[in-house]
């Protein structure tokens, strides 16, 4: 009964049995995991304003509706062009000495995750649009908007950076739309997430599903892919469920003479390899290449476009799309 008459030997007996715990169960296996899972070699550290990007998006609660996993299930194929390793999130430092929210890998999907955001969607405008009011991109969209991020300016400084907004979506008409610095600096933490290839051509972990038998799977079925729900995937969040883009930001595709004309080269090299048709529209990023679309996929986007909205171009198969994309691949290897 002495020792627990003894505060003195007590409370040191207490300390002790919960350090040691503390090193065993905490310290020791997190320094085993930091030694095990070293930061992938294609790993970039934040930048400055991606840094400070970081602290907006926590502020905001983006982290509520929105993951950084991509599981090994089927339904996250969509989100990266693998699923998560441990050294995905080995990089990621501290936000300061008092703060920790290092990796935001969150526990509810409202929101896509955003993983390979800066790969799916590298848009600087687009993003831009989107804070200040989702519903202008994806009319379906339940985010809500961010228009303090935002500001309102009779005659835009040379320096700033205009998002170009509907005036259905304007208040009272009071100019331009001007990114403030905050949202910048979001935007710069959203295009900063990509997945990076794993080193020494090593192979990425399979999702729990073969791609290529889904594909036959589907072509069986009658008649080869969805080029309608392809367009959806990949292309929809620009250039609009309707074909008719988002004026001054995204082209429309409805009457396009890209679209419409017979230079398969430029419509097969502007999927693949993007396009930039500054000043007139955003550039475009190649998300033909950044998802790695197949000639099957890319004809099936291309005829969907062509027969849609109005659109009467000539449909194409998969042999020509291949043909052209070996073509293009080749032209940039020289």
């Amino acid at each position: 009964m002495e020792f627990f008459n003894d505060h003195r030997k007590l409370f040191t007996t207490a300390f002790l049995l919960f350090f040691v715990l503390t090193l065993f169960v905490a310290i020791l296996p997190a320094l085993h995991n930091q030694r095990q899972n070293a930061p992938l070699p294609g790993h970039e550290p934040l930048s400055e304003a991606a840094g400070k990007g970081k602290s907006v998006f926590i502020a905001n609660g983006c982290v509520a509706c929105h993951t950084q996993q991509v599981r090994n299930v089927a339904m996250d194929r969509p989100w990266g062009k693998r699923p998560s390793v441990a050294a995905d999130y080995a990089g990621i430092v501290r936000t300061d000495a008092w703060r920790n929210t290092a990796t935001l890998m969150g526990t509810e999907r409202t929101g896509p995750d955003l993983t390979d955001v800066g790969n799916r969607q590298p848009s600087l405008e687009w993003n831009l649009v989107h804070l200040f009011n989702p519903r202008i991109v994806v009319e379906a969209s339940i985010m809500p908007a961010y228009p303090w991020l935002f500001e309102y300016k009779a005659y835009p400084a040379d320096g700033d950076v205009v998002v170009n907004v509907p005036e259905a979506y304007l208040k009272n008409g009071k100019g331009k739309v001007v990114a403030t610095e905050e949202a910048l600096q979001l935007v710069a933490y959203l295009q900063s997430l990509r997945q990076v290839p794993l080193p020494d051509g090593r192979p990425s972990p399979e999702f729990l599903y073969a791609r290529a038998a889904a594909q036959a799977a589907a072509a069986d079925e009658g008649g080869g892919l969805d080029g309608a729900l392809l367009y959806a995937t990949h292309c929809q969040s620009c250039h609009q469920a309707n074909g008719e883009g988002l004026p001054g930001a995204f082209p429309s595709l409805k009457g396009s003479n890209v679209v419409g004309g017979d230079d398969l080269e430029l419509y097969v090299d502007i999927i693949m390899n993007g396009y930039d048709a500054r000043p007139e529209f955003a550039a475009m990023p190649g998300i033909g290449t950044m998802m790695e679309l197949t000639p099957a996929e890319v004809a099936a986007i291309i005829n969907h476009e062509r027969t849609s909205w109005g659109n009467a171009g000539t449909t194409v198969t998969e042999a020509e799309i291949k043909e052209m994309m070996d073509f293009l691949a080749q032209g940039a290897d020289e």
